[in-house]
């Protein structure tokens, strides 16, 4: 892989559960001052960052979400047990038995889903789902005064997936939590870092908050820049393996960068796929593309800024999103580094005005 892959596992090692993405803003932060960038932090928190230069070119933002999939404490028990509501969209059957960090004012908690063990549970049970709300947090605390007192948990208190980055099989493959869209903030600052020496002005990297639970980051930062045309980076749904098909998600892990061409939030702007497309060729990039009928991201609310914005959505495929652990490819990281660089080297105001203009 080409980019950093320390930043890479940094990214997915924070924790940034949507609403309390502050660890992650940190790092993006740091790395748009690095880049000489201006930055520019939202009402919600998102982070814009501008390269510096001149206002003479279309305005350009380049979006993806720093918020991760996770819990927050509804209660405690007399017991002193956890209780929790998901943030974002989990299924329930991924809940069970993992390890979390509550982050509390004092520090992070360990935490387990607790569950009955087999030895108890009737065999019709055995073949059920547990649902969501008949499960708790397991903090090794006495009861509720030493979970609040001594371990700090409150109500209210965000809870992020226990899960470390790591190197998986023989390939340039990688295994770790929150790369939906980890994987898309590590693409963004590498593009920035490509185009911080080239000269492009008017460029905006943003990192957006709260995709998870309703694409609210995504809204108001697009609203403070303001964009002509939108990039988003995205993970991507990877339908390459057991137990998925064809129909429901047409991704694969290792086959390059995807095109979003429909899911239940956005239709792209099909003078800007087209334009994607003939970049794509131009650099033999393999690309692929995806036809959903679920999933939801950025590129919607940040088409419905002022008066709309063409948006496109560049994926990072992935597989196992919204777990403790999912699946990307550095060669797809790669590519849609060199593609995205790519397209906003073209975007000049003549090819600007030609996808904007209906």
């Amino acid at each position: 892989m080409e980019g950093s892959e320390k930043l890479l596992e940094e990214l997915s090692n924070a924790l940034g559960p949507s609403g309390f993405e502050n660890s992650v803003r940190e790092i993006v932060k740091r790395e748009f001052v690095s880049l000489g960038c201006e930055v520019e932090i939202d009402g919600l928190g998102s982070v814009v960052g501008r390269l510096p230069g001149t206002y003479d070119y279309p305005r350009v933002m380049l979006a993806a979400h720093m918020d991760e999939v996770g819990l927050i404490v509804k209660y405690i028990t007399e017991q002193g047990y956890v209780k929790f509501e998901t943030l974002g969209g989990w299924l329930d059957q991924a809940l069970i038995n993992q390890r979390w960090l509550i982050m509390t004012k004092i520090g992070p908690v360990l935490g387990v889903t607790g569950i009955k063990t087999p030895h108890v549970i009737n065999a019709e049970s055995k073949s059920k789902v547990f649902a969501k709300t008949d499960m708790f947090l397991d903090v090794g605390a006495c009861d509720r005064q030493d979970a609040m007192e001594n371990l700090g948990i409150l109500p209210g208190d965000p809870i992020a997936p226990q899960s470390t980055f790591s190197k998986f099989g023989t390939g340039d493959v990688y295994l770790g939590k929150a790369w939906d869209d980890r994987a898309g903030i590590w693409v963004m600052l590498e593009v920035l870092k490509h185009l911080s020496k080239a000269g492009i002005n008017n460029l905006y990297g943003v990192a957006t908050v709260q995709e998870e639970v309703g694409l609210r980051g995504a809204g108001t930062s697009g609203t403070l820049v303001n964009p002509q045309i939108g990039i988003n980076i995205e993970s991507g749904v990877a339908g390459d393996y057991p137990g998925i098909t064809m129909d429901e998600a047409q991704e694969r892990v290792g086959a390059g960068p995807g095109l979003f061409l429909h899911d239940s939030s956005m239709l792209p702007n099909l003078k800007l796929r087209d334009f994607v497309v003939r970049t794509a060729e131009e650099l033999q990039i393999p690309l692929q593309f995806n036809v959903l009928s679920g999933y939801g991201q950025d590129g919607a609310a940040i088409q419905k800024t002022g008066t709309g914005v063409p948006v496109v959505n560049i994926t990072i495929p992935t597989r196992y999103l919204h777990s403790h652990n999912s699946v990307i490819s550095g060669y797809d990281l790669d590519l849609a580094v060199q593609l995205v660089t790519r397209l906003v080297q073209k975007l000049d105001a003549a090819t600007v005005g030609e996808i904007i203009t209906f």
